[in-house]
């Protein structure tokens, strides 16, 4: 049984396919039952516990299931928000069929920090008891955060961290993240060398922290950035962006730091013109290695896992039943960092090459916490 609810661009659609059954099969719509108690009969029940005892049982026991999570996502132009919200969506229905969760409510669209909030306020009242946010700037959405958490709902970020205490970051740490394909580049083209950089989105949280991360290993292993260009994560914009590089500064660099969805599109680019003498680095996606592997390139591929979605919804169901995160096992009083996934060169490509195969080109080899890893940040 499916029950989402997907939000694009302010106009909600109810997505499900069910069959009628019973009135345990709660789907977020009313259901009806058809065998109604007569609240006549059941006032003469015996055995029934008196209101002080059912009261403190009540108190006692933790909510066991009904649960509605929100998601907000407030950029869809990229394989991999695609794939972060097909993995909510997915481990969505497995715990639907365990009766832990009712519905899954999907704000879906290009938004600016405005439209994000609206999205968030549309969730607030829309009555989930959770929301998983991949956040549109690190300070801009505080206030709906707040107001949500006032509503008594809980906020968990992913993939880039917001500084509002009303929300647990479960996130990678993105500048230590950039920071390993820097160091490799950085010992590929040697002190001296001279690079270009092809970024994503100016001003988002996850792309400042990369670029921060990359340039402070620039810095120190004293390579040089000629240049820095916004490809917006976008395969095609950094074809064209790296062309353009490459018609100014060709002749001078050495190498190409480039992250997400950009990396593909740079490489397409050197083949082209026939420069894979420059050193690039890429992102471990399907078409990335692809290409890798039928060029020959020596190349680096790291994992930004997409799953770190449903590793907040784990976080979040644990949270919701009555768990409480240990607190020795924050970053900053509200961040959870998860570990950083493997990477990949050409001594374990054909690893990558496993992994990815049958797998669409925009697909990005994944890691999903279990929940006995996610249990580890509990108490």
């Amino acid at each position: 049984m499916r029950s989402f609810r997907v939000r694009s661009k302010g106009v909600l659609a109810l997505v499900m396919a069910m069959s009628l059954v019973v009135a345990a099969c709660g789907n977020g719509e009313e259901v009806v039952d058809d065998d109604p108690v007569d609240t006549d009969d059941a006032e003469d029940v015996d055995d029934e516990p008196d209101d002080e005892e059912t009261d403190d049982a009540d108190a006692d026991a933790a909510p066991d299931g009904g649960f509605t999570i929100g998601v907000s996502n407030g950029f869809t132009a990229s394989e991999w928000r695609t794939q972060m919200i097909d993995n909510l969506e997915e481990a969505f229905e497995e715990y639907q069929e365990q009766g832990l969760v009712e519905d899954l409510i999907i704000e879906n669209d290009d938004v600016d920090e405005a439209g994000q909030i609206e999205q968030i306020r549309n969730l607030v009242n829309a009555g989930v008891d959770a929301i998983i946010i991949n956040p549109n700037s690190p300070d801009a959405l505080n206030a709906a955060f707040d107001e949500a958490a006032a509503e008594g709902v809980l906020i968990y970020a992913v993939d880039q961290a917001v500084t509002s205490e009303s929300v647990t970051n479960v996130v990678i740490d993105q500048g230590e993240w950039a920071q390993i394909s820097a160091e490799w580049l950085a010992d590929e083209v040697g002190e001296g060398g001279e690079i270009v950089m092809v970024n994503g989105i100016a001003g988002h949280p996850a792309n400042e922290a990369r670029v921060s991360g990359a340039t402070s290993v620039f810095d120190e292993a004293g390579v040089e950035v000629v240049a820095e260009a916004n490809a917006d994560w976008s395969q095609a914009e950094g074809q064209t962006v790296m062309q353009e590089l490459l018609s100014q500064y060709g002749d001078q660099i050495d190498g190409v730091w480039a992250q997400d969805g950009t990396a593909e599109g740079v490489l397409r680019a050197l083949i082209d013109e026939d420069r894979l003498d420059l050193t690039t680095t890429g992102e471990a996606r399907a078409g990335y290695l692809r290409l890798w592997d039928e060029n020959d390139v020596d190349t680096i591929g790291v994992i930004n896992p997409p799953g770190v979605g449903v590793t907040a919804m784990r976080v979040a169901l644990q949270e919701l039943q009555g768990g409480t995160i240990d607190e020795g096992q924050l970053t900053d009083g509200n961040t959870l960092l998860l570990p950083l996934p493997e990477h990949f060169t050409n001594e374990n490509l054909d690893e990558a090459l496993e992994r990815a195969e049958d797998e669409p080109d925009g697909y990005s080899l994944d890691i999903i916490l279990s929940e006995e890893e996610v249990a580890e940040f509990f108490e």
